[in-house]
Parts: structure tokens; C-alpha cells; sequence
């Protein structure tokens, strides 16, 4: 893979001479598409949201990705669990949610002056479950990795041949990803995840790490590769500790690890027994 590849000169040739918006997140793929267009567009804005299933550390993370690429970055404010049809998370939670977030998206491109807005969903993302994908093409957001087949491993390589710091660095996903369907999603419950995410990333010192809600216990998925971490007597007993402050019984490991779509797993059930 080359930053000369003919897929990627297409997603440039695609934003050349507009005045793009990006949905930026500073993961991997939206920087690589932030890089992409200031390379290619006539003029350039990042855009990240901030709301209550979106991690405080992510923002932080996102402002500083957005100097290292040398990009302006525009902040807005989300009521995201304002939205019932989003809060009470039934299996298409992500279509009202990014139905929701595209429609800022737009509007703040529209208060910008800006031709187009752009995200960075890519060809392996569609593999899994993603019912967000329709409500980005009704309401206009582009995916260029995705109609380019681009793969998150494409992007990856793209990443480590420019010298972006985020060429290996974790997914991540809002905290609305760690409650099974059916589950209603609050402010409260929202931030005893954070925290107990949070705790595991200091105790243990992992890199990758989901904390996944199930009422009195949570399940703790960190890198598949980073699971050896996670057995040292003390830390586990604080980490009990911390779990317990955050509302929480009991403390479970998946012992499987972290593998994206974890809590779409149920849905090779028949439908009925979906909760």
C-alpha cells in the first residue's frame, strides 16, 4: 500500500477544489480523510461533537490530532439522550443517531460556507452491523472509504506512511456501543462505564478496552493480545474496588477478549429473542 494507491487518489480526486467538512473524531479514519482533504480540498475544517456517550478522553485526543494535522477544529455540543428513539437503544440506535449527528454536521457546514461533508466509515466497517450507514446517505454525509472499498487496514498503512501518530490506535466506539439492545441508556449509567474504562486503562496499562453494561455486573473486553495484563491479585482487587464505587457488583473478563460488534452478537438469534 502507497499513499500513491488508486483508491486513495480517488477519494482526492473526489474532495479537489471544495471546501470540505470533516467529521472528525482523531481515530484513524477520520484523520486519514482530514489528511486526505487538506492535501486535495480547497479549504479544510475538522468538526467534533461532544455529548454524553461520547468519551471525555476522545475530545481531548481529537483537539490534539487536529494540530498535528494542521487543521482547524470546530467543537458542538450534543443532547444525544435527549433523543428517546436513541436513548431507549433499540437495534437501530445508530440510524437515530446518526441521522441526528449528520444533521448538525450539515447545518454547521451550511453556517461555514462549505461544499460537503465527509465521514470516515470505511469497506470493512460494513461488514458489521450498521444501520447508521442509511441515515448518513439520506441526509447527504459522504463515505469515501466505503464507496472506494477502502479497508481499515488500507487506511492503517495509509497512516503509517505518512507519519500520522494514529496509525495503530485503537477503535473507538461511542459509550452507547457498551448496553445490549433493549437496555435504556442514561447519564448515570453512561458515566459508571466511563469510569470503570478508565479505571482498567490505569491499573493495567492496557491500550484497548470496553467496559459492557449487564445491570449489577459489568464485563470488562480489553486487546486480545493485552489479556495477560489483567491478572495481578492487587490491581484486580482495586479494580473491584473501583467497579463497586461506580455502581456496579460484580466484575466479570470476557475471556475472548475485544473484537468489534461484541454486543451485535446476539442478533444471530431469531429475532424474539433479542433483548
Amino acid at each position: 500500500m502507497t499513499i500513491g494507491d488508486k483508491k486513495f487518489d480517488e477519494v482526492g480526486s473526489l474532495l479537489s477544489g471544495k471546501r470540505v467538512l470533516v467529521a472528525f473524531s482523531g481515530g484513524v479514519d477520520s484523520t486519514v480523510l482530514a489528511h486526505l482533504a487538506k492535501a486535495n480540498a480547497e479549504e479544510t475544517v475538522l468538526l467534533t461533537v461532544d455529548g454524553t456517550t461520547f468519551p471525555r478522553s476522545e475530545l481531548q485526543a481529537a483537539t490534539d490530532v487536529a494540530k498535528e494535522v494542521g487543521i482547524p477544529i470546530e467543537v458542538i455540543q450534543v443532547d444525544d439522550l435527549s433523543n428517546q428513539d436513541f436513548a431507549r437503544n433499540p437495534i437501530d440506535r445508530c440510524y437515530h443517531c446518526k441521522k441526528e449527528l449528520a444533521s448538525a454536521w450539515v447545518e454547521k457546514a451550511k453556517q461555514l460556507g462549505m461544499d460537503v461533508v465527509v465521514e470516515g466509515t470505511n469497506a470493512s466497517d460494513m461488514k458489521e452491523h450498521r444501520p447508521g450507514a442509511l441515515a448518513l446517505e439520506e441526509i447527504g454525509v459522504l463515505s469515501p472509504f466505503r464507496e472506494y472499498g477502502i479497508t481499515k487496514s488500507d487506511i492503517r498503512a495509509y497512516a503509517k506512511e505518512v507519519g500520522l501518530s494514529v496509525a495503530d490506535r485503537p477503535s473507538m466506539a461511542c459509550l452507547a456501543s457498551r448496553f445490549p439492545y433493549g437496555t435504556e441508556i442514561t447519564e448515570a449509567r453512561v458515566r459508571s462505564i466511563e469510569e470503570v474504562e478508565d479505571g482498567v486503562k490505569a491499573l493495567f496499562g492496557v491500550s484497548c478496552v470496553r467496559a459492557r453494561f449487564h445491570g449489577d455486573v459489568v464485563r470488562i473486553e480489553v486487546g486480545r493480545d493485552e489479556r495477560n495484563m489483567l491478572f495481578d491479585v492487587t490491581k484486580l482487587d482495586q479494580l473491584h474496588a473501583l467497579a463497586k464505587s461506580a455502581g456496579f457488583k460484580y466484575v466479570a473478563f470476557d475471556v475472548l477478549g475485544y473484537r468489534t460488534g461484541a454486543m451485535d452478537e446476539v442478533l444471530d438469534q431469531p429475532a424474539e429473542q433479542v433483548e
